[in-house]
């Protein structure tokens, strides 16, 4: 029987003991029905697996003595995708959940002219990473950076490969075709109603490489997650 994963924040790799916070010891203890001298993993969000034995089961204070700390290969390359937030949050949400799950490194919220101006709730955002980073049962948490500007990130040599997914009706390769395996990527992927033309040439004049994700007319969060899917697909062999 697999042993259930908590999220252990900080953790570092040489610590003996751990106190779950009240949350996390109310699931293990009074959920999962967790007792003194069962076993279970954490999970610090860096790369580490820590493997410890439950030595207070207080459904406050639950806490661990660490058997021992596993550091799991760190993904390579580096697969980024920096995406216009919309108005509709759970929309986004939804794109965390599924981005994690499928194993994207990390996802920049990118402020362009179009952008819903919605207030960042950055701790409700990381919990639903986190969630998702335990439920696909990984150990790398995905980085969340705060909103950028546009006219600021096109402008930094983020990655190697840079591509930039829009709608407007020019020659365009296929994100399957463009993409190079093995390299560190980021992908633009704009609004509802897409980036503005001079967006769109401004990434161009810096570098991005215009991309296609298919014939069809993709919702942001849609875009977002075939876009996560097609990156991994390229580096799986």
């Amino acid at each position: 029987m697999e042993l259930p994963v908590f999220y252990a924040k900080g953790l570092d790799p040489a610590a003996t003991a751990y106190t779950m916070d009240e949350p996390t010891s109310k699931y293990c203890v009074q959920v999962l029905r967790k007792e003194r001298g069962q076993q279970v993993l954490l999970a610090n969000g860096q790369g580490q697996k820590f493997t410890a034995t439950i030595t207070d089961d207080n459904r406050k204070k639950c806490t661990v003595q660490i058997l021992q700390c596993e550091t799991l290969p760190a993904p390579a390359p580096i697969l980024r995708i920096a995406i216009a937030f919309t108005k509709n949050t759970s929309r986004m949400e939804w794109f965390l959940e599924k981005a994690t799950e499928i194993g994207i490194q990390g996802i920049i919220p990118l402020l362009t002219h179009r952008t819903e101006k919605e207030k960042f709730k950055t701790e409700r955002l990381e919990s639903i990473l986190v969630a998702a980073m335990l439920q696909s049962q990984q150990y790398y948490l995905p980085g969340l950076a705060a909103p950028v500007a546009f006219e600021t990130l096109v402008k930094q040599p983020a990655a190697t490969q840079r591509f930039i997914a829009h709608c407007l009706p020019e020659q365009k390769m296929h994100l399957q075709q463009a993409m190079q395996p093995g390299q560190d990527t980021l992908l633009l992927i704009g609004p509802e109603g897409d980036f503005t033309p001079a967006e769109i040439e401004q990434a161009l004049g810096e570098g991005f490489q215009p991309v296609s994700l298919g014939n069809t007319r993709l919702r942001t969060e849609t875009a977002g997650v075939v876009a996560c899917v097609l990156m991994n697909s390229i580096n799986a062999f």
